[in-house]
């Protein structure tokens, strides 16, 4: 990681399925464009973080969370020069399902409408919900985590936009997909790639841009990215999984991995090889940097009150945040 002031632990409760957790603190970080398979639910604590998503920036202060829906392109950097601190939820999209279809009218997909919203009492179910996992909380953990994916549906939630009838470009961009998927390894250059497809370069660069919102050669360094982690999930070496996803060696896949997931991939693994235990936030060399019990000052969290509104003082009737676990 950039910096040395720079803290971030990523890793998984095993009594909170689908769900994986984050705390950080970057200050020269740059996440480039890439996407998730779940959601993203950042809340942020101190600083500024600035995300492009959808042809905007997005500035989201202490206070306010981030909302990213699966696959959606997006990026990542510090607003203002002493960065930002946030902890973060990322549950599949099953668990959403799951949620909305039990606690909202919402029909469809769910998912959410807006990018940002300035909630502070959600910004502490969070981390409400982090400090639960940490301590080994499941009842607090699991109901913490329904309560603020409730109330983020509730107040910016909606029927995600069913898929488009697919056209001749979204057609080329899905096979062009495909072939990337099964070459992950050993590509094919653009040029091959557009006359295997039976189309010119420009018009395969176009019609993938528009179907996945990045060009063919950004979204294989995701897919790869997203690959790996399935491989260091499972308990192949760092250096192997470079390898079978195509990265040129161990460093490549460190620094792409390092800029997409946020913490380097033998961190990453470690965490996992200890999911359910109280395991330190990492370093960029993956050491032991910050005790996970720093991260939950009285001075940390002064900032994030609830809001004023009757709504917001009140959690769903359903739950509300567990003592044990308040920030």
């Amino acid at each position: 990681m950039a910096g040395s002031d720079e803290r971030a632990r990523h890793w998984r409760y095993a009594e909170l399925p689908g769900v994986d957790l984050l705390r950080a603190h970057y200050i020269r970080k740059t996440f480039v464009r890439h996407t998730h398979e779940n959601f993203v639910i950042a809340a942020i604590v101190d600083g500024v973080e600035v995300f492009h998503h959808r042809g905007a920036d997005v500035s989201v202060g202490a206070g306010a969370l981030a909302l990213v829906n699966p696959d959606t392109p997006h990026t990542g950097r510090a607003g203002v020069p002493e960065g930002w601190r946030y902890g973060a939820v990322y549950p599949s999209p099953e668990v959403v399902a799951g949620i909305a279809a039990e606690t909202t009218t919402i029909r469809g997909t769910p998912g959410f409408v807006a990018p940002m919203v300035d909630d502070p009492y959600t910004v502490r179910l969070v981390h409400q919900i982090l400090r639960a996992a940490e301590e080994g909380n499941a009842l607090a953990a699991d109901t913490l985590l329904s309560v603020a994916v409730t109330r983020l549906l509730r107040l910016n939630g909606g029927p995600l936009p069913e898929r488009r009838p697919r056209s001749a470009g979204a057609g080329i961009a899905a096979r062009a997909r495909a072939v990337l998927e099964e070459r992950m390894a050993e590509p094919p250059g653009l040029e091959r790639l557009a006359t295997d497809l039976g189309t010119s370069r420009f018009a395969l660069l176009r019609a993938f841009r528009d179907a996945y919102g990045m060009p063919p050669h950004t979204w294989l360094t995701d897919a790869r990215v997203r690959r790996a982690r399935l491989l260091l999930d499972t308990g192949t070496p760092p250096a192997e999984a470079a390898a079978l996803v195509g990265f040129t060696d161990q460093p490549h896949l460190n620094r792409h991995f390092a800029r997409i997931v946020g913490v380097p991939p033998g961190a990453y693994q470690r965490e996992r090889e200890n999911v359910g235990g109280r395991n330190n936030v990492q370093d960029g060399a993956g050491r032991a940097a910050v005790a996970s019990g720093a991260w939950h000052s009285d001075r940390q969290h002064s900032r994030t009150e609830p809001p004023r509104t009757r709504e917001s003082r009140t959690a769903p009737s359903y739950g509300t945040p567990s003592g044990s676990a308040s920030p």
